[in-house]
This record gives C-alpha cells, sequence and structure tokens, in this order.
C-alpha cells in the first residue's frame, strides 16, 4: 500500500492559493453601477454614539423613524411611541419619570410582574457561567431534564413529553407537525375569534383578521365557529347552546371526513378574542368528539397557562378534559426570557421515542430559558399565584361590574381569575369599531387618555383587556380599574 506524504502546513497554504477558482475573491455581474439612494449606508462608518451610555431623546426618536419597524400593526407610530425606561412590581416608567400600571401585563405574559425574584436571576446567571449554549440535537443540559420532569409533575392526566420552543406560535407550530405525523392525517379544526401565532401555519389557524397576512398557499385548515360570535348568539341557555355547537361539529366532522382530521385545536380559553369562556359542557362534548372519531385534541393554553384563570392549567375549568397536546409559552418565564412548552399525552410520546417529530429551532431547548423558566415555575407554585388570581376574581368581577353600570361606552365585561375583557361600543350600541380597522380618532384618544392615566395597556378595540400581572394586590387592582373609569370618560364623551 503506498502511504501518502504528509503535508504541512506550508503546502496548504499553497495549495489552496494556487488552485483555480479558490480563495479568491468574488467577482461581481460587470453590470452598470445602480445609483445609490440618499438612504444608503454602503460606505458609512458606525457611528460613535454606540458606546455612549445614554442616548438623547432626539436621537431615539430619529431611530425610531428611521430604522426601527412594529409588526402586527403600521411603522410609523413607532416614531411616538412612549419609550420606556424602566418597570418595577407591577408598574412601568417612562423616559421623562412617568409611572403606569401595567393593565394587561404587556401582552398577557409578565405574570409575576417586572422585579425578578431573586432566584431566577441566580439561576440565570448560573446558566450562563456554566454552559450558555447546547443545541439540543446534540446534547442535553440538566436543566432541560429537569424542566420537563417538572412539568411532567404539574401536567394532569398522561401528559409526560415535553419539548421547549421559544415562543407560543413555534409551540402551536410544533403542535400542528407532531398531530400531522403522529396520526397520518392532514386537517387542522380551529375557530373563528382565536389566535395561535404568527407563523404560517398558526396563523392560518387562526380565527381572526389576522389570518387574512397567511392563509394564502396554506392548507388543511378548516374553521368552525365560535361559542360567542360577534354578531349574534346561539341561545338563551348552554345547555341549548351546547347541543347546537356540538351538533354543528359533528356534522362538520362527518362532512370533512373523520379520517381527514389529524386534530381539532382550541384555546382552552379564548385570550386575544375577547376572553371567552365556553358555555358548560362544551369542552367536555368536544374532548367526547374527539375519542369518538380518533382524532386529537389540541388545547392552546399559551396565554391563560401557569395560573392565569385561577387555576394552574384553563383546561381545568373543565370536568376531566384532558388535552392530547398542549401548548403554552408566555406565563412559563414570565416573559422574562423566551420560551414556550409543548406537553404530549404518553401515547405520542412513545411514538415519537423512535420516530423523528419533524420539527426543531436552533434555539429550541435553550438551557438559559430553561434556566429561568424552572425557577419561574417553581416562584409561582411556590407563592400560590393561580390561588391568588382566584382570589382575585371577585374583585375583578365587582370592578368591571361597576364600569359596565356607569359607562355607556361598555356594553360588557367578562372575568375568570386575572384575566378580563370589556366590551367597547359607539353610541349606537355596535362594537365601537370593527376589530380589523385602524383605530378610528375616537379610538386613538381612548387610547392617549388610558396612558394619561398612567394606564399601560393592549387595546385592540372593540376589546379591552384586562389582565394585570398576578403579583398585583387588592390596592392595585382597584387603582387600575378607578384609573380607567377616568379613561373611559373620554370614549363616553365622544
Amino acid at each position: 500500500m503506498t502511504t501518502m506524504p504528509a503535508r504541512t502546513l506550508a503546502t496548504c497554504q499553497v495549495y489552496n492559493h494556487t488552485a483555480p477558482g479558490v480563495n479568491l475573491q468574488y467577482t461581481p455581474d460587470k453590470r452598470p453601477e445602480l445609483q445609490k439612494s440618499e438612504y444608503d449606508n454602503t460606505c458609512g462608518e458606525v457611528s460613535a454614539s454606540h458606546w455612549d451610555e445614554e442616548w438623547s431623546m432626539d436621537q431615539l426618536k430619529a431611530a425610531a423613524e428611521n430604522n426601527a419597524m412594529n409588526t402586527w400593526g403600521p411603522s410609523r407610530p413607532l416614531g411616538n411611541a412612549i419609550i420606556v425606561d424602566r418597570a418595577e412590581g407591577v408598574y412601568v416608567y417612562d423616559k421623562q419619570g412617568k409611572k403606569y400600571l401595567d393593565w394587561t401585563s404587556q401582552a398577557i405574559c409578565c405574570n409575576l410582574g417586572h422585579t425578578v425574584p431573586p432566584a431566577v436571576k441566580e439561576a440565570i446567571n448560573q446558566q450562563l457561567d456554566r454552559m450558555p449554549m447546547v443545541y439540543g440535537g446534540i446534547g442535553a443540559t440538566e436543566v432541560r431534564l429537569r424542566l420537563a420532569n417538572l412539568m411532567s409533575e404539574i401536567c394532569p392526566g398522561d401528559i409526560n413529553g415535553f419539548v421547549f420552543p421559544t415562543g407560543g406560535g413555534e409551540a402551536n407550530e410544533a403542535a400542528i407537525r407532531m398531530a400531522r405525523r403522529f396520526t397520518g392525517k392532514h386537517k387542522i379544526f380551529s375557530q373563528y375569534r382565536s389566535y395561535h401565532g404568527g407563523t404560517t401555519s398558526t396563523l392560518t389557524a387562526t380565527g381572526d383578521f389576522r389570518r387574512w397576512f397567511a392563509e394564502a398557499g396554506s392548507s388543511g385548515f378548516v374553521k368552525m365557529f365560535n361559542s360567542q360570535p360577534f354578531g349574534f348568539g346561539w341561545g338563551d341557555n348552554d345547555e341549548f347552546k351546547t347541543e347546537l355547537l356540538l351538533n354543528m361539529l359533528e356534522e362538520q366532522i362527518r362532512m370533512e371526513g373523520p379520517d381527514t382530521i389529524a386534530a381539532i385545536m382550541l384555546e382552552s380559553i379564548v385570550g386575544a378574542g375577547g376572553v371567552l369562556v365556553t358555555p358548560k359542557g362544551y369542552m367536555e362534548g368536544v374532548r367526547a368528539m374527539c375519542d369518538k372519531y380518533n382524532i386529537l385534541l389540541i388545547l392552546d393554553e399559551v396565554m391563560v397557562g401557569f395560573g392565569r384563570t385561577g387555576k394552574f392549567w384553563g383546561f381545568q375549568h373543565f370536568d376531566g378534559v384532558i388535552p392530547d397536546i398542549m401548548t403554552s409559552a408566555k406565563g412559563l418565564s414570565a416573559a422574562y426570557m423566551p420560551i414556550a412548552v409543548v406537553g404530549v399525552r404518553q401515547k405520542i410520546k412513545d411514538y415519537f421515542m423512535d420516530q423523528p417529530m419533524g420539527w426543531g429551532a436552533t434555539f429550541a431547548n435553550h438551557p438559559v430559558a430553561m434556566a429561568c423558566a424552572y425557577e419561574c415555575v417553581k416562584h409561582t407554585l411556590k407563592h400560590k399565584l393561580a390561588e391568588k388570581a382566584a382570589a382575585m376574581e371577585p374583585i375583578m368581577v365587582e370592578e368591571m361590574a361597576k364600569i359596565v353600570e356607569k359607562h355607556n361606552s361598555v356594553r360588557q365585561a367578562r372575568a375568570i381569575g386575572l384575566f378580563g375583557c370589556l366590551d367597547l361600543v359607539g353610541e349606537d350600541g355596535n362594537s365601537v369599531q370593527d376589530y380589523q380597522q385602524p383605530q378610528s380618532p375616537k379610538t386613538q384618544e381612548f387610547r392617549k387618555a388610558m396612558f394619561d392615566n398612567g394606564l399601560w395597556g393592549l387595546f385592540r378595540p372593540p376589546l379591552l383587556h384586562c389582565a394585570p400581572p398576578l403579583v398585583i394586590n387588592e390596592e392595585e387592582l382597584r387603582d387600575g380599574f378607578a384609573r380607567l373609569d377616568k379613561a373611559l370618560e373620554t370614549l363616553d364623551n365622544a
């Protein structure tokens, strides 16, 4: 056998430099140079201001106007947005020092408020020092295994398998993929007045107007009517509503073909669509229908998981209802780190022991985010925040009743735990505006009145959510409603 001569570093360098087409600079096409626009940054240098500790308001406003972009809404309003400086407890402070009560936990996610518990900080820093990143497809960290085990202990039934994506939309994307691969079927039933995330599949599964941004070219999603539609009612009592809705669902299943339906995907309690609790018996009926036709039940707990509604999981409000796949996010880490969870029952976990899930992400099962989540879940359990939310529900109901009684701009309200919503109306008694429309001058004026009264909140007219951090106390909660009371006078007058 001939032995190849050893290749020294020098010969490698010569080889690389002399090989045709190797290590040469890229040669562009010989086309006329395009005329540079006034916005071209090609020859610019990084400004020294990026090493300054503080920027002026003019610098910040310029960056907002020229460089930053919004997501769901147009980017132009970002130039006039409130620039947040700091936060603590249930309060947020802007750069001028004005104090706001965080009325919706940002996007219903800052469950523990804005003061990070010391144990959470310590866990994050320890993980950063020990091992800041492990790609989950190569190895596992101790915190991943501990968090998965903890999740199995706080989930009812046989929900025993867990993966940790980076956000709620990603979790629902994974859930849809898993359902299709496990069943070998394609269709996903979901409701109008729902929201499941911003990826293509999850936005197509979404029932509100945002799905219009993504549903072209995405197949297999079938819409069911929600039990609380905007423009009409199903009946005067829960028993009749439930019977009618379940009969409609079964008709749809039969017409679509049970052998084509992978899953029915529902929010346990509708969040962004208005804090909607299904009529008594409906969720139990859907669970039974799934069992009858061999369809998986996916329950989206992204907003309501981890104690928001007065129980640890939203689906625990429904007797005997255990999802085949559950997803959650926001409250898992109290939004201190981007992380989500998908939990599956034993039969699905067993299937994927020897089959690829077919879903993944570089930052899934991220050790620093999992270290944060692990301590946040323990904090939620230790301080009984689900029970605290349940105890606050009567105060929510009492204060909302006062609001509805006093303000002609509010038609009705709902609350479960520390999760509430007001329905705003115009002078004709109809919704103050359609959900998908840009905010009108009067709703913009009301939004300004909220901030003027020191109330920071997510406002998507005609819905106004009331969902402060779970650490809020009674005095702070009543103060929030007092601020809302003043702001609503603007809308009444309009």
